[in-house]
């Protein structure tokens, strides 16, 4: 799998994005307000962030922390290039199966060595 498509596969709740960011939930919606992040939506209409909202999401708070307001952040982030999640229409859409397949195989494969993978606890609950 290509390694942009793993980045811009919404994995993450607003719970774990939280603890990931340090931002609050608040924060994180005044952002997506203001069009700075464009995460997924469930079909119960939950928030879903990649990677790449993660790694946005960080890029802003750092940016918040150097004193950049609101319109600053916006001009830095419109000139750097960031890979934002495409529209969920021009995504290459993964079947339920490849996706199982896909978790599992990073599920096993971070066991190996010995080390838990960052997002081992919340996948392993799709998988019994």
């Amino acid at each position: 799998m290509d390694d942009s498509v793993r980045r811009s596969m919404p994995l993450f709740s607003m719970g774990i994005v939280q603890k990931l960011t340090g931002l609050s939930a608040r924060q994180i919606r005044y952002y997506e307000e203001n069009e700075l992040i464009f995460p997924e939506r469930t079909e119960g209409n939950r928030r879903v962030f990649s990677f790449n909202d993660v790694d946005r999401l960080l890029d802003i708070k750092s940016l918040l922390d150097e004193g950049v307001n609101l319109a600053g952040i916006r001009r830095v982030l419109s000139e750097k290039p960031v890979a934002v999640n495409r529209p969920a229409e021009d995504k290459k859409r993964l079947s339920d199966a490849e996706l199982m397949k896909f978790l599992k195989t990073e599920l096993v494969s971070a066991g190996k060595f010995g080390k838990a993978s960052l997002i081992q606890g919340e996948l392993s609950r799709f998988f019994k």
